[in-house]
């Protein structure tokens, strides 16, 4: 599989997922918004989330290009994503990107505007009018009784042309998210677990340097 950096990963699988009330090219379902309203009141009672995740790529034929494991904590506006080779921390005010290869972690500041790339917007970021929405029904997913989102783009020039959520009825949460390339490429995103509950000290949002020994800081603050 193509290395993917991990803020890339963020901005597919966490905060492409806007969507739109209505717009010129027609109307969105209700049914739809009432299950992502849901959600984003679920998330919301959450003090604190730890989740494991799935990143699947397939190429245009459906074979797999790689398949990568990760883990993501959040509380508040803090978050640690860590996925096969690469980490990023924030603690709210400051990010590190830390890439493993090359033992190297990148400091910047957190876009402050709202605007920021963050996993909080993979539960909460439903109103952006970036999409059309309807609701395709509901199927099994294992032991899953999943209700299937179909999202179409409003901006013709992005380069997907789908993206389909899948909600745990159940749960309340989102369970799978797939965005379908022009190009034929899919990326899967499927959350493994989730606890709403987890215990979670401020010191996990932040990178400790001694913890990795000869690392170089490029500081962009």
């Amino acid at each position: 599989m193509k290395r993917f950096s991990l803020l890339l990963l963020i901005a597919i699988a966490f905060s492409t997922i806007g969507f739109a009330q209505n717009n010129s090219l027609g109307n969105s379902d209700p049914a739809a918004k009432n299950i992502l309203d849901a959600v984003s009141k679920k998330f919301k009672t959450f003090k604190a989330v730890q989740a494991a995740f799935t990143l699947k790529v397939e190429d245009v034929k459906g074979k797999v290009q790689g398949t990568k494991k990760g883990t993501v904590f959040m509380k508040g506006n803090k978050y640690r994503v860590t996925i096969t080779g690469q980490e990023i921390f924030c603690d709210g005010k400051d990010v590190w990107t830390y890439d493993k290869a090359a033992n190297e972690v990148t400091i910047t500041q957190l876009d402050q505007s709202g605007s920021a790339l963050t996993p909080q917007k993979l539960f909460t970021n439903f109103y952006d009018k970036d999409f059309l929405y309807k609701l395709n029904g509901e199927k099994k997913e294992g032991a899953k009784l999943v209700q299937e989102i179909e999202l179409t783009p409003t901006d013709k020039s992005k380069n997907f042309h789908k993206v389909y959520v899948m909600v745990d009825k159940k749960a309340q949460t989102i369970y799978n998210t797939r965005i379908m390339e022009k190009g034929g490429n899919k990326y899967s995103y499927t959350v493994n677990s989730l606890n709403g509950k987890a215990a979670v000290s401020d010191a996990v949002f932040v990178f400790d340097k001694k913890k990795y020994p000869g690392v170089e800081e490029i500081d962009l603050r």
